[in-house]
């Protein structure tokens, strides 16, 4: 099986503008690809996990991947699937997220001379004139067809900025600009990203000529990473301060029935061979493929040691036996205690288990916390220094755990 038909095999390409030669050159290493990272946060989170491992296929491919970091327009914001306007991020907060990406990023693919390059559009984009914008570039765009955009509907009634709107020329011209100086002959990207892409697409034929248009391809990521990105995004990070491993180990063992085998073949190294070996399991062989997909992708963000530790946490909360030290916990100090004692609004919210003492009181209320397997129903228990230096179980829900000490 080739590079490409995989790519099909595993569910990862939904739409194309010229499949033969995009084949043609991701089957022979000659694909020089870009994937955009908007530097919204510190961290990158679940959502860009299919780009991340789309990046790492075609580079084991000898193809070449280009991550582009968004950092000229992160200034401005896309609007895609939006429909709110994102708030303005600093150049010095853009370039510390930028940093973290990079770190993260070279989990899954190889920097350097001959391999990946990270590239900021800041360079060129920061730099540009906009008259000369304009007398470049403004001409190769209809307004009346950038109206039709989807992502652009959505905000109409609302309100669209003239600074959202520009979005899709700054978009187009980034890979305008890494044709030219990089030779980027491809770029990937998620069903919002559609009229942005061929919007590059165009600006390269109108430009460069017919010729420079037959070496410029656009593919989309089959829509199934946008959901995962909009179900998880804010919620599960690949920054292990932000999601510890056991807590993104645990989010991959919770995923839905239906869901299991379409996640080891989109995301997992796994041969597709053994995968559909899994499409006849059911019941108990289901939670197997679970542990499978969690301990696989653990390993891939986190390493195969923090995927053993929570594996084993995982164990010992569900089966026993395990080992209880990799479950995540926080450890109170005296100054934590009033009077000697914490009440249970406020080790919630100080085990970030509610983002606040209202979200902890419903959760109550509601019967979903329990400590040391007892379930807690006055708002105003409290825990006392020895119960705490005891070490206590806090379980929210039925599948979140948290030890606390003090």
């Amino acid at each position: 099986m080739t590079c490409y038909e995989e790519l099909k095999a595993r569910g990862l390409i939904a739409q194309v503008t010229n499949e033969e030669e995009i084949s043609n050159m991701i089957n022979q290493g000659k694909a020089v690809f870009y994937i955009g990272f908007d530097p919204t946060a510190d961290s990158l989170h679940v959502g860009h996990f299919m780009a991340l491992c789309l990046m790492k296929r075609l580079q084991m491919a000898g193809n070449r991947p280009i991550a582009l970091i968004g950092g000229g327009t992160g200034m401005i914001g896309d609007p895609s699937g939006r429909t709110d306007m994102r708030s303005m991020m600093t150049p010095e907060t853009i370039q510390h997220n930028c940093d973290c990406f990079k770190k993260q990023m070279e989990r899954f693919i190889a920097f350097g001379e001959g391999k990946a390059r990270m590239i900021n559009n800041a360079d060129w984009l920061l730099k540009l004139n906009y008259v000369e914008l304009l007398r470049e570039v403004g001409a190769c765009f209809s307004v009346n067809n950038m109206l039709r955009a989807e992502c652009y509907k959505q905000r109409m009634e609302k309100g669209l900025s003239f600074l959202e709107f520009n979005y899709m020329i700054m978009q187009s011209y980034d890979f305008y600009y890494l044709f030219q100086h990089y030779g980027c002959n491809m770029q990937f990207g998620g069903d919002d990203q559609w009229s942005n892409m061929l919007g590059g697409t165009e600006l390269i034929r109108r430009k460069l000529g017919e010729d420079a248009h037959a070496m410029t391809i656009t593919l989309l990521l089959n829509s199934e990473g946008k959901k995962m990105g909009k179900t998880a995004k804010g919620a599960v990070w690949l920054d292990p301060s932000k999601t510890s491993p056991y807590e993104f180990y645990q989010y991959w063992r919770n995923v839905g029935d239906g869901d299991v085998l379409k996640c080891l073949r989109m995301l997992t190294f796994l041969p597709l061979e053994q995968i559909s070996e899994m499409d006849s399991w059911e019941g108990s062989q289901l939670n197997t493929a679970k542990e499978i997909l969690a301990f696989e992708l653990t390993s891939l963000v986190h390493g195969r040691e923090e995927a053993e530790k929570a594996q084993q946490a995982a164990k010992a909360l569900f089966i026993g036996g395990g080992d209880l030290d990799n479950v995540p916990s926080t450890t109170l100090s005296a100054g934590d205690l009033t009077e000697g004692s914490i009440g249970i609004l406020d080790l919630m919210v100080k085990c970030k288990l509610a983002p606040s003492k209202k979200e902890a009181r419903r959760l109550v209320e509601q019967g979903g916390v329990t400590v040391n397997e007892e379930k807690i129903s006055d708002v105003n228990a409290a825990f006392s220094q020895d119960q705490l230096a005891g070490g206590l179980m806090v379980r929210k829900g039925k599948k979140v755990f948290h030890r606390v000490s003090v």
